[in-house]
């Protein structure tokens, strides 16, 4: 598998913020992002789109912008990214795990 650069940027336990770079050759399979409960959302930033490949595919989307901003539920929709044929690809990702609220 090629190489995969994760850096935290932020670690909370409903927040995160990493910056990743995916290389030459990488992709992502098909898959959905599990959680125990609650409803999780990423909001994604493509800084640097690959040159060629490196395309991101959902079920759905709740909002994207140019193909470089996308916020959506990866624990509801199934997504990949295509392999990265020239180039990298550089996202700024924020996920947010909003847990169920108790009712009293």
């Amino acid at each position: 598998m090629k190489r995969i650069i994760n850096r935290a940027l932020l670690t909370t336990h409903r927040l995160a913020i990493n910056l990743v770079t995916y290389s030459e050759g990488h992709s992502v399979p098909r898959h959905l992002d599990m959680i125990e409960s609650g409803r999780y959302y990423k909001l994604n930033f493509i800084l640097i789109k690959a040159k060629q490949g490196g395309i991101f595919e959902t079920e759905g989307v709740i909002f994207c912008l140019f193909n470089r901003i996308i916020l959506f539920r990866p624990d509801l929709y199934d997504h990949s990214v295509s392999k990265i044929e020239k180039g990298k690809r550089v996202l700024l990702s924020f996920a947010l795990h909003m847990p169920e609220r108790s009712v009293i």
